[in-house]
């Protein structure tokens, strides 16, 4: 499994798409901090940046490589290695590279001119997206075994979590307005780990004009601790869940 995962590791740092996207972030990042006086306003913008850009490209390189390495996979099952152990290997490969990439490109610019316990909160919930979306993104792969309906499926849940999901909310809001719905939607709110992430942060930086109606309902019903403590644990079930089904998929999956 060691090899694997530094094979994988060293393919994928080495990879210029890798390069590029952190480069291009990290710029982003200096940027930010070097135009901004208020360090609280840059966490801010680069939180946006976080929630949307990272996601994305967590689960789309992630899916496009495992399909690409198809090949790969079928010549390592050849070997007389057990199944769980490759699939093991490819998850913490991936997550491995692409967190690295992250904090090379955004967690490391943001300790640097943030010393507060909210820039190691945003750096927390990078790494938690990251690896959250390869995740996912590795049950889509095992599911669906054509490369074009796979980025499809991927890009789909992505639109899910950082754009439907809160329209979807608003239409339960307005439809059930009548009634005490705030307990209902803490359980809806689990469905999706971007809004998880950021109710998180927030939480710690205390804007809540920004929390939006899922914050201001952990904020009321849970208080601070409590609600930034069960948002670390449903985000972590998020990356377990879909690690353990695709991992089982995979076992005994006829390639």
């Amino acid at each position: 499994m060691y090899k694997i995962i530094k094979y994988i590791l060293t393919d994928i740092l080495r990879n210029k798409i890798i390069i590029a996207y952190i480069l291009v972030l990290l710029s982003i990042s200096l940027s930010i901090f070097a135009l901004e006086d208020n360090v609280n306003k840059g966490l801010l913008s680069l939180l946006n940046l976080i929630l949307i850009v990272l996601p994305l490209f967590s689960i789309i390189f992630s899916t496009i490589y495992l399909y690409n390495s198809s090949e790969f996979i079928e010549l390592i099952l050849s070997q007389p290695i057990k199944r769980k152990i490759i699939w093991i290997g490819f998850s913490f490969g991936l997550s491995i590279a692409l967190s690295i990439a992250f904090i090379l490109s955004i967690a490391l610019p943001i300790l640097i001119f943030v010393h507060t316990l909210s820039a190691l909160m945003i750096v927390i919930v990078g790494l938690l997206l990251t690896n959250i979306f390869v995740a996912v993104a590795l049950f889509a792969c095992v599911k669906i075994r054509d490369k074009a309906r796979g980025i499809g499926v991927a890009i789909i849940l992505w639109m899910y979590f950082s754009l439907l999901f809160d329209a979807l909310i608003l239409f339960l809001l307005f439809q059930f307005n009548d009634y005490p719905i705030e307990k209902p939607m803490i359980v809806i709110s689990s469905f999706n780990p971007i809004d998880l992430a950021r109710v998180l942060v927030l939480l710690q930086l205390d804007e809540s004009a920004m929390m939006g109606y899922t914050g201001a309902i952990f904020k009321e019903y849970f208080g601070t601790k409590l609600g930034m403590s069960i948002s670390v644990f449903i985000l972590t079930t998020w990356y377990t869940i879909p690690l353990y089904f695709s991992n089982k998929q995979f076992d005994k999956k006829d390639l």
